[in-house]
């Protein structure tokens, strides 16, 4: 008797990658937040990207909206963005304006005015994700649990301190996973079940069925100045639909180290939280360990020679390709691709970005320094708080952070 083959399941991914990421000035000041670079080597939307296609999901189209020629020209050059097949492809997508003159008013209005793209290709399920959170995630794993539900819409969380649900928007679950309630940001939300410290906070991850996703944005009003899935889809369908929520905590990736945190994810919405999220990737145990060849985490391409240190004292960090160190002291800190570094400076505690340059005796510390700056012989940042904020942003938690330079300066 022949075995029965069951269908791979026909998957379209959308990653909304049109966020303004306000908090997350200056570093946004001329891109969108899923633009920004992160860890010497990538982009935020790398991890995103690299969750679609490590999970076998190679359709995909990536929803942009501001300053997104950023974003445009890196998908460009260093993603592959079509395969083998017609159903292998990154494409983006900007605002088409099919539903009249507006730009995206939120994520449900984003997938809204791009229904056309969904019924076109026909899937059995949608994967709409966040495109600006640091996580490695098998997709797949999330899909058998909504299948096995028979949910129509499943929402990735993952569980949160109570003191941080102010932050998040909260859901409520029963003991099967189904989700009775959603707050956006509450003040006062309910623990989840056993577990009184702690609650649900969605990811901003959904999976829908099809029929039900291309049914309820029919359906539903979007006469509002935002129509996001979590503040005016969520609330409102989870009565009448099969709601259930996905434990990321639950999500087992290959070659994880254990010494990792468990179930790591951050979302770098504030200058803060962006360098804290950079800082979890250094150290011998990292907290966030991107050396995992069994999950890789794709990235640009880079054509530049590799790094060269003629001599200094260098302690804990991550240098990046083409880099360039004279004599110069470098601890805690992450170096991105073509930086250079000259006799006598000193960088501590600090994120310096792509074709920096460092010139002689410059002090550096606590701070970020955006692509393409040319730092003086003697500059000091992070030294002298004053100072500093006469000259440059300055984040609420201390950190100094100056703006993209001229790319001609290079």
């Amino acid at each position: 008797m022949p075995t029965e083959i069951t269908p791979t399941p026909r998957v379209l991914g959308l990653i909304l990658a049109g966020g303004k990421g306000e908090r997350l000035y200056p570093l946004t000041h001329e891109r969108s937040k899923p633009a920004v670079p992160f860890g010497g080597k990538y982009r935020i939307i790398d991890f995103v990207l690299s969750n679609f296609v490590n999970s076998g999901i190679h359709s995909i189209y990536i929803l942009v909206q501001y300053m997104s020629q950023s974003m445009i020209e890196y998908l460009r050059s260093s993603w592959r963005t079509v395969g083998l097949t017609r159903d292998q492809f990154i494409t983006v997508v900007p605002p088409q304006m099919r539903l009249g003159e507006m730009w995206y008013r939120g994520t449900a209005d984003a997938v809204r005015q791009n229904l056309n793209l969904i019924r076109d290709f026909e899937p059995d399920f949608v994967a709409v994700f966040g495109a600006d959170h640091i996580y490695r995630m098998d997709i797949g794993q999330m899909m058998r649990y909504h299948i096995e539900k028979e949910a129509d819409i499943t929402v990735a969380t993952i569980p949160v301190a109570l003191k941080q649900a102010s932050s998040f928007g909260i859901v409520d679950v029963d003991s099967k996973g189904r989700i009775t309630g959603f707050l956006e940001k509450p003040a006062d939300p309910r623990p989840m079940p056993g577990d009184p410290a702690r609650t649900l906070a969605s990811m901003g991850n959904y999976i829908f069925s099809t029929e039900i996703l291309c049914r309820i944005l029919s359906e539903h009003s979007a006469q509002t100045p935002s129509f996001d899935f979590g503040a005016s889809i969520l609330p409102h369908v989870q009565k009448t639909l099969k709601v259930f929520a996905y434990d990321f905590s639950a999500n087992v990736l290959p070659g994880i180290k254990p010494y990792e945190e468990k179930g790591y994810w951050r979302d770098v919405g504030t200058v803060a939280a962006y360098y804290d999220a950079n800082m979890d990737i250094l150290g011998a145990r990292p907290r966030f360990n991107l050396n995992n060849r069994r999950w890789f985490v794709h990235s640009g391409r880079y054509d530049g020679p590799p790094a060269k240190v003629l001599d200094g004292s260098l302690s804990n960090c991550i240098i990046g390709d083409g880099c360039f160190i004279r004599n110069a002291s470098i601890k805690n800190s992450i170096l991105g691709r073509g930086v250079h570094v000259h006799d006598g400076a000193v960088i501590e505690d600090s994120i310096i970005m792509d074709f920096c340059k460092v010139r002689s005796e410059a002090r550096i510390r606590r701070a970020i320094i955006d692509r393409f700056n040319d730092l003086p012989p003697r500059e000091s940042i992070g030294h002298n708080a004053a100072k500093d904020a006469e000259r440059f942003f300055v984040d609420s938690a201390g950190i100094v952070v100056l703006p993209r330079g001229k790319t001609a300066s290079q």
